[in-house]
């Protein structure tokens, strides 16, 4: 009954209001893979939760919790019928629900239960991340399709109807700022955006809050309009020694309307968007889109394959090509991209970023900002999509090499850990586990080697802890 499985030495931790998050996490996975008397004993612990006081009393992150939990038990719910899930579900939506007793009913996105029941002045926050408050559509949606009360889908779609307008108010128009003003609803204001860490299921959601309200033009547009803007800004060709025919997304940087300017850092967080891309190009019948989303997965495969433990690093480096259809390698432009992130950023160095010793970076590289590996699964996820929306069985033999290297690097006597350096296969590994091991990239490595059938794309859409919500057959209420 504790958040996560420490898997060297055995203990637990806590990182998620103390409500056995990798059990609920988990649970639809065990229904999944024909695990049903684990199931089961899953869900007889998972409603015994109590959601109305975190386990440790600190607040509690609205984000992760929305989709970790209330994620997990709609989906056990959905697959399973067990009305518990459900109920069990209602009272978390409602917990939830509080954090938007707010003046302007945006969301405290770590928000003090105990203090707000002790009267203490409720009051979104200046400075919030566009994916915390985001992403809670799917969720909170799927929740008032099942119980017929709309107040869940309410309370997101206001948010929702501030980021709309001002979509294209911002420096990159039709991209959001990672960081934004809640409390005075200032969604435009900013200078750093970016697909990977803190907006990541922000866009991603778009496009599948469109799948479960069975077509919705205000999701779609917003969706258009910001995939023309990623294509645009955010996505490039990188410059690899085998010169394959790759994308990947970066950061973009806009001092101002018009002067935006891409920064060639590569996030395992941004992997997700080649599925993304390949999902909506599928909807919107647009096979551009899904051949670009096919590239940009198959980039993060190469990040994959040019690591030494096959793992590819959290956080990354690369020379951005002026053109996406030729990009000759060119070693002493690497080299100097090699040289000037070192003089630029020195402090890398010291944490093991970039070295003196240029042979210690993979060729293409040009630095490894972060060279953990905490068991991600956005992968994994689009390598799985793109396979379902094209049937390209190359992508499973992929899939293959990719679980085959995990496992290798990761594996414990008890489970699967974190490790510190996928440049290092001396590096010690981290006692720890995220509980979207299990929720996310088991599943989806599963998934993608059991027939179509299971799980169906035109049947589920899965929110961005990998949790299948049913589409509902007609209307918004099914």
């Amino acid at each position: 009954m504790a958040d996560e499985l420490m898997p060297l030495t055995g203990g637990a931790k806590e990182h998620f209001g103390g409500w056995a998050a990798t059990l609920v996490d988990a649970s639809d996975t065990l229904w999944i893979m024909g695990m049903k008397e684990e199931f089961w004993e899953a869900v007889d612990a998972a409603v015994s939760i109590d959601f109305r006081t975190p386990g440790d009393g600190s607040p509690i992150s609205v984000f992760e919790t929305t989709i970790r939990y209330l994620g997990g038990l709609l989906a056990a719910y959905d697959l399973s019928g067990e009305v518990a899930l459900l109920e069990k579900a209602v009272e978390l939506g409602d917990v939830l629900y509080g954090a938007f007793d707010t003046p302007n009913r945006m969301p405290i996105t770590h928000w003090n239960m105990e203090a707000a029941g002790g009267g203490e002045k409720q009051v979104a926050d200046s400075r919030a991340l566009v994916a915390d408050i985001g992403s809670l559509t799917l969720e909170f949606t799927r929740l008032s399709q099942i119980t017929k009360d709309p107040k869940y889908y309410d309370a997101v779609s206001r948010i929702t109807r501030g980021f709309a307008k001002q979509q294209k108010t911002t420096n990159v128009p039709g991209m959001w700022p990672y960081s934004v003003d809640a409390a005075k609803m200032d969604f435009h204001s900013g200078m750093e955006f970016s697909v990977g860490a803190m907006t990541d299921s922000l866009y991603e959601y778009l496009v599948k809050m469109d799948v479960l309200l069975g077509g919705s033009k205000g999701y779609e547009q917003m969706y258009k309009t910001a995939v023309d803007a990623i294509i645009k800004h955010a996505i490039f060709r990188p410059m690899v020694p085998d010169e394959a025919n790759i994308l990947m997304v970066g950061k973009v940087k806009a001092v101002d309307l018009g002067l935006a300017t891409l920064r060639p850092e590569v996030e395992h967080l941004g992997c997700f968007a080649g599925g993304m891309l390949a999902l909506g190009g599928r909807l919107l019948r647009n096979t551009t889109h899904i051949e670009i989303g096919q590239r940009l997965a198959v980039g993060c495969f190469w990040a994959y394959e040019a690591s030494p433990l096959g793992v590819m690093p959290e956080d990354f480096s690369i020379v951005a090509c002026a053109s996406r259809t030729s990009c000759p390698w060119d070693e002493i432009l690497w080299q100097q991209g090699v040289k000037e992130r070192s003089v630029n950023f020195p402090y890398l160095a010291e944490k093991g970023g970039v070295t003196p010793d240029i042979q210690r970076l993979p060729k293409g590289f040009t630095s490894i900002t972060n060279r953990n590996y905490i068991l991600r699964p956005e992968a994994i996820e689009s390598i799985f999509i793109l396979y379902r929306i094209t049937g390209d069985a190359t992508l499973q033999d992929i899939a293959w090499k990719m679980f085959q290297s995990i496992q290798n690097a990761t594996k414990t006597d008890l489970a699967n850990s974190a490790i510190s350096d996928v440049t290092d296969p001396m590096a010690p590994k981290r006692d720890e586990m995220e509980s979207f091991w299990l929720a996310e990239t088991l599943k989806y490595f599963y998934l993608i080697f059991s027939e179509p059938s299971l799980i169906s794309l035109d049947e589920y859409v899965f929110n961005t802890e990998a949790h299948p919500l049913r589409r509902p057959k007609r209307g918004f209420w099914g």
